[in-house]
């Protein structure tokens, strides 16, 4: 059986100003199909080669798949929909099978707009992938696929999602194949090097209430320190990376685990750096062990500080406070790692006081870098659900963090929009003139002088922000989101669209809809969570 698996051609000038990033489920997924026996697989990144959907059409009818499969995060949605559709249309006997957590949450608006779509994968893909296609290979899925759990359908013109799969209990099961992507193609643009995003735990403990991840992978689980790192020197002999940033959502949680962890890699002594995404708790918490996590390469630590104000921190639920936030980032740079800063933007109370204020907090703290991300209502997220009919726009391209989705009250879209570039303009030209030029440590200074090469490079050809799709020009007038008219809905639309458009609606409760052998669904039964 021939397998394809497509990254759909999907930018938005986020975390592209980066460079470009291996996609991680291939590795995975692949890995696993691999594994089981399913060796005929062949990987197309769209997204990468910006393979526009003709050129796509060709490469799929010279290939002619068996099975053709891609992912969505909710922003990728409409275009993973439309990679598919290309496939069917290529060969009407192609199965197709779209993962990811946006159709993991959203599965009846996908089939509603994407009814050429097979299969959803629900959730953690590895082992729903392998019993799925085993089925579709002995051609005993039209009769077996009540019985997999995780994955979603439709028969008889009705959605029928099955109970969630229980998270994957050993995660040194895993299997990636990372010899399936084009290392070529995957330059991280600071260091001028290849980039890999390996897994090492999954999951979050926490409930933030702008995020869903925690949803999605339900427990959290690490992986055992030393087997990571032989995939690490995998990476590094073999795909020649030279850094790598943790997929996890908070890798540090397991402290025991994230310092083996440091330790293994200190003691391989491989050539690479890395970041990760964590806490600021827990970077107060490790106080101690920074000089170790710099000495096994970790140089880079975005923390999610969220808010400058104390009124947004306890409204994301994130248990922080402003005065933890500054010392987080002081206690970083004493140790010789990047602090980057995360601030959302754009909730229904934002004004320009509140914008400029982000500003300010980020001239106190002094972070090496700061990013300020529009809030992205994510439509399975509880803060999405609080909001209510404030999210008139619906149209999911547009959940890019780097477009103003909610309408303020005090403030238009464009003004929201230019009160974070001017942040982004004054926080860098003073890290440009004052900072990064005269850093004192030589890699730190070639890491900061790359990103800002990067932040440049990208304001200047208007990829950064998704300014030229925008038509944001020098003076910043005339923007032009151009959200789809059919996705944007008035306040008294939206208080009647569960009952008009029930398909919009989406399982955040994750229990699938029918029973498996005459059981009924039970509620995933997973570890407390914890506030973040």
């Amino acid at each position: 059986m021939r397998i394809a698996f497509i990254q759909p051609n999907y930018h938005a000038g986020g975390a592209e100003i980066a460079g470009n990033w291996p996609p991680g489920w291939v590795a995975y997924i692949g890995g696993a199909l691999k594994h089981a026996g399913f060796h005929d697989i062949t990987f197309i990144d769209a997204m990468t080669n910006h393979i526009a959907d003709d050129v796509l059409r060709e490469r799929l009818r010279a290939l002619n798949p068996d099975v053709v499969m891609t992912t969505a995060i909710t922003p990728m949605i409409y275009q993973a929909q439309r990679t598919l559709e290309i496939a069917r249309e290529v060969n009407p006997t192609v199965r197709t099978i779209l993962g990811g957590i946006h159709p993991t949450f959203m599965y009846q608006q996908v089939f509603a707009e994407a009814p050429w779509t097979d299969y959803i994968v629900r959730g953690e893909g590895e082992e729903i992938a392998v019993e799925l296609l085993e089925a579709i290979r002995d051609g005993t899925d039209a009769n077996t696929k009540h019985e997999i759990r995780g994955i979603a359908f439709v028969e008889d013109g009705r959605v029928v999602a099955t109970p969630a799969r229980p998270p994957i209990a050993n995660l040194d099961s895993l299997t990636p194949d990372w010899s399936l992507l084009e290392w070529d193609r995957y330059i991280y643009i600071p260091l001028n090097c290849r980039v890999a995003v390996p897994s090492f735990a999954r999951g979050c403990p926490f409930t933030c209430r702008f995020c869903s991840q925690w949803k999605f992978w339900r427990k959290y689980r690490t992986r055992d320190p030393k087997q990571f790192v032989d995939e690490i020197e995998v990476l590094v002999k073999e795909h020649k990376i030279g850094f790598f940033i943790l997929a996890d959502e908070e890798p540090t949680i397991n402290k025991k685990k994230f310092v083996a962890l440091c330790e293994a890699l200190i003691e391989r002594n491989l050539p690479v750096h890395w970041g990760i995404n964590t806490r600021v708790t827990d970077i107060l918490r490790d106080e101690a062990e920074l000089p170790l996590y710099r000495k096994a390469g970790l140089v880079h630590v975005s923390l999610g500080t969220e808010a400058a104000a104390q009124l947004k921190l306890d409204r994301f639920r994130k248990e922080t406070t402003l005065e933890q936030n500054k010392k987080a980032i002081q206690l970083l740079k004493q140790n010789g790692m990047i602090a980057e800063a995360q601030f959302i933007i754009g909730l229904e109370n934002e004004t320009p006081e509140t914008i400029e204020e982000t500003y300010k907090y980020s001239q106190d703290w002094q972070p090496d870098m700061a990013n300020w991300n529009m809030y992205t209502p994510w439509p399975f997220a509880e803060l999405f659900q609080e909001l209510g009919d404030r999210v008139e726009v619906r149209d999911y391209a547009k959940y890019n963090f780097v477009t103003p989705i909610i309408q303020p009250d005090d403030m238009t879209r464009e003004q929201v929009l230019k009160g974070v570039l001017r942040n982004y303009g004054r926080f860098y030209s003073k890290k440009a003139l004052m900072s990064y030029p005269w850093q004192k440590d030589p890699f730190k200074r070639r890491y900061l002088m790359g990103c800002l090469r990067a932040f440049a490079k990208t304001t200047f050809n208007k990829t950064f922000y998704d300014l030229g799709r925008i038509n944001f020009g020098a003076t910043g007038a005339n923007v032009d989101f151009d959200f789809d008219e059919d996705k944007v809905f008035t306040r008294e639309q939206l208080r009647t669209l569960s009952e008009a458009r029930p398909e919009l609606a989406a399982d955040v409760d994750y229990a699938g809809s029918v029973p498996i052998r005459g059981v009924e669904s039970p509620r995933p039964q997973d570890e407390p969570v914890r506030a973040c």
